[in-house]
């Protein structure tokens, strides 16, 4: 089975066969991202698909903030190329999870820690965010726990 690193560079290969202009710019900004974080520090070395899946992660957050930056300052055309490019980015991460599941992950969380109040946020925190590592957002997450936590 290949690795996720090798995927993407088969699929930028059939992308730029295809001529698809989008998934050809997305992937090779993907495949940019993983380099310099393979070569960044003491020692060049090859990333885990677990650090492939952070770094796809980080990208698709960039995309989808620069969207909504795009959509406030008016550029719609903008704005729809970046949610183009989340979605190829998006098909190479893992299914993120909805709103009931995160919820039941976070309820498990403050169960077992015996957090209460605002105080015990960073201990729930401790707990969820290995459970959903890449299948739901962070500020997500933290919002569920205030809210959770607070009522």
């Amino acid at each position: 089975m290949p690795t996720l690193k090798e995927q993407l560079r088969v699929d930028l290969t059939a992308a730029m066969k295809a001529r698809d202009e989008t998934r050809t710019r997305t992937l090779r900004m993907a495949l940019t991202s993983i380099t310099k974080e393979e070569v960044s520090g003491d020692s060049a070395r090859d990333l885990s698909d677990d650090e492939v899946l952070k770094i796809l992660g980080r990208e698709a957050k960039r995309r989808r903030e620069a969207a909504e930056a795009f959509a406030k300052a008016g550029r719609p055309d903008q704005a729809g190329a970046e949610r183009a490019e989340e979605e190829v980015i998006a098909a190479y991460l893992p299914a993120q999870l909805s709103d009931d599941e995160l919820a039941a992950l976070v309820a498990a969380a403050i169960a077992e820690t015996g957090a209460a109040g605002p105080a015990g946020i960073g201990q729930v925190m401790k707990v969820v965010t290995p459970k959903v590592a890449g299948r739901a957002d962070g500020s997500r997450v933290a919002a569920l726990v205030r809210s959770q936590l607070a009522g």
